[in-house]
């Protein structure tokens, strides 16, 4: 697993392989999600496969919610591979209540990635059909 360095106490973010993982930490409110926002936007935008896991979060409100879903609806909609990683009861029950579960899918530990990875964008422009 290979690291990317940034120098941001919220973000870190590595890459296994095909599989972009997103580390959030603090509070994911309105404060941290204007901060984190551009830089997730970049990877869902970049990313043929993405891992958010906010296991580490202490906090998370409705705002947080709606950048977890805003980045789980971009990656799919571009065909991209897109996984949230949470252990905590509290968001699961967050989660569920707002109806978000199915868009989400929260599960607690990181999974592989299917095998073969579905084509995403940047493998569809390599491969024309």
């Amino acid at each position: 697993m290979q690291l990317i360095p940034r120098h941001d106490p919220h973000l870190t973010v590595r890459a296994a392989g095909a599989l972009t993982v997103a580390v959030l930490r603090g509070e994911l409110d309105l404060v941290l999600v204007r901060h984190l926002r551009p830089e997730l936007d970049a990877l869902v935008r970049e990313a043929d496969a993405l891992a958010l896991d906010i296991r580490p979060l202490g906090f998370c409100d409705a705002t947080g919610l709606g950048l977890l879903a805003h980045c789980a609806r971009s990656a799919r909609a571009r065909g991209a591979h897109f996984q949230l990683v949470c252990d905590q009861p509290w968001i699961h029950r967050l989660v569920r209540l707002t109806g978000l579960d199915e868009l989400l899918r929260p599960e607690p530990v990181l999974r592989p990635l299917p095998s073969p990875l579905p084509a995403g964008p940047r493998a569809r422009a390599e491969h024309p059909v």
